[in-house]
């Protein structure tokens, strides 16, 4: 448990947390003052932020970011061409068919097949 806060902390997931948090606490206060509807377009529409809000994105911009900057390079592989050559094996075992299955078709079944209920 302790690992998995340790890295929600370092992805910043915290502060998808309050966030969360503060939207909803941001619907609960609107829908007293007006319907469920504007209550959410006015949480959503960015120009009404609450004191929780504030402090998040204050939060956010504050957070010292890493100074190690990971660069993607692009791998790249030295050509090496190669053969493939196929040989047949030199000694195998030939499988025969059994004929089974015209013995299994002139016996009837052992049990009798279930019988529907509905009809």
């Amino acid at each position: 448990m302790l690992i998995a806060l340790a890295l929600a902390s370092s992805i910043g997931l915290h502060w998808t947390v309050l966030q969360t948090v503060a939207w909803a606490a941001m619907i609960v206060s609107y829908s007293q003052e007006a319907p469920l509807g504007e209550a959410v377009a006015k949480t959503f529409d960015g120009q009404h932020p609450c004191t929780l809000c504030k402090q998040i994105a204050k939060g956010k911009r504050s957070e010292k970011k890493s100074d190690y900057k990971f660069e993607l390079k692009k791998l790249e592989f030295p050509y090496a061409p190669f053969a493939i050559i196929f040989r047949a094996p030199s000694a195998f075992w030939a499988v025969g068919s059994g004929n089974d299955s015209s013995d299994l078709l002139t016996h009837a079944p052992a049990i009798p097949p279930p019988r529907s209920f509905l009809a």
